[in-house]
């Protein structure tokens, strides 16, 4: 079992940056694949980021591909998305989620797959 500890959420001006952690407890964090998503209000959770378990391969929603950044440090025990030229729409809380090994690296999308979930970490990009 993982525990997991988002920070780094805040209020920022559009065109700006946040770069959020996510720490995790346990000594086996390196067998999880770590995906971010994001939930505004009255809308559904949606896939932000994934990275593999040795941060050799990554994926992006369309929406925030070439904006942001996910990375790990296993050593560390922690997940990283650095977030650049932030816009009002990406307001929204901010989960960070491990999916266990075995998991599917096609489906990194789905909220299905992973198996824990971080409280969330609020992101306001104003106009």
């Amino acid at each position: 079992q993982v525990q997991l500890v988002e920070s780094g959420g805040g209020l920022v001006q559009a065109g700006g940056s946040l770069r959020l952690s996510c720490a995790a407890s346990g000594r086996t964090f390196s067998t999880y694949t770590m995906g971010w998503f994001r939930q505004a209000p009255a809308k559904e959770r949606e896939f932000v980021a994934a990275i593999s378990r040795g941060g050799g391969s990554t994926k992006y929603a369309d929406s925030v591909k070439d904006r942001f950044i996910i990375s790990r440090d296993n050593a560390k025990n922690t997940v990283y998305l650095q977030m650049n030229n932030l816009k009002p729409e990406d307001t929204a809380l901010y989960y960070c989620a491990a999916a266990p090994l075995g998991s599917s690296w096609n489906r990194v999308g789905e909220v299905g797959i992973y198996a824990y979930w971080g409280q969330g970490t609020q992101v306001t990009v104003s106009s």
